[in-house]
């Protein structure tokens, strides 16, 4: 459901773009977008700084699809709202106590050795750097070498395909760094307790306290 919230201004504009035209098309994200982010305030009371950009970049870029009429705008948001994504988790990576990833990720996610070490948080924040890069060089690439058609075709089933494909592996990723699940209760009796008086030597418990605290 929340994936479907997410793209639901990208659906529109497909949509749209099937029934009209990309500039009627592009009105119809740009009022997407803000009805988008008005739920999010209303049921969070407040709005990503990723959906923030995204939200800007679409009225700017939809804006001058429209007043120039040039559908190279639109077509170019795809790109630059990917970058600026890659060049703030870069960024990030210098600037602040904890990278991006591990902002948006580390209150929801319990890891076995309680979290992951900031080395770990950066391989996955340059991971989505990757991503976001190479999403922004196959948008040009298709904006230059296709019609508009495809365009917008790629602008759903690419982009949202590549994503899901992305978003799978990091969970693959972060799976083999999730807690095992509770060993069953073994069968048989009891063990007998210790005399008095005697000592268990009980190994020490594994330190999964310490956790390095840095994160996207």
């Amino acid at each position: 459901m929340q994936l479907l919230f997410d793209f639901f201004p990208v659906i529109a504009f497909f949509v749209t773009y099937k029934l009209a035209d990309i500039y009627v098309a592009t009105v119809v994200i740009i009022v997407a977008v803000l009805a988008q982010s008005a739920i999010q305030w209303i049921r969070h009371r407040k709005l990503s700084s990723m959906a923030l950009i995204s939200g800007a970049l679409v009225l700017v870029f939809g804006g001058l699809t429209l007043w120039i009429q040039d559908e190279m705008f639109i077509k170019w948001k795809v790109t630059v709202v990917n970058w600026l994504f890659a060049g703030g988790f870069l960024i990030s990576h210098h600037v602040g106590a904890q990278p991006v990833i591990q902002r948006m990720l580390s209150g929801s996610l319990q890891f076995e050795r309680g979290q992951l070490e900031r080395g770990q948080w950066l391989k996955l924040s340059w991971m989505w750097i990757g991503f976001f890069l190479l999403l922004g060089a196959i948008n040009l690439y298709v904006v230059y070498q296709f019609n508009t058609d495809v365009w917008v075709a790629f602008k759903l089933y690419g982009v949202l395909g590549l994503t899901l494909a992305f978003a799978l592996l990091q969970g693959m990723w972060l799976a083999a760094r999730m807690p095992a699940e509770a060993s069953a209760p073994q069968d048989g009796p009891p063990s007998r307790p210790a005399a008095a008086g005697t000592h268990t030597n009980d190994p020490a418990p594994p330190d999964g306290s310490r956790a390095e605290e840095s994160q996207s």
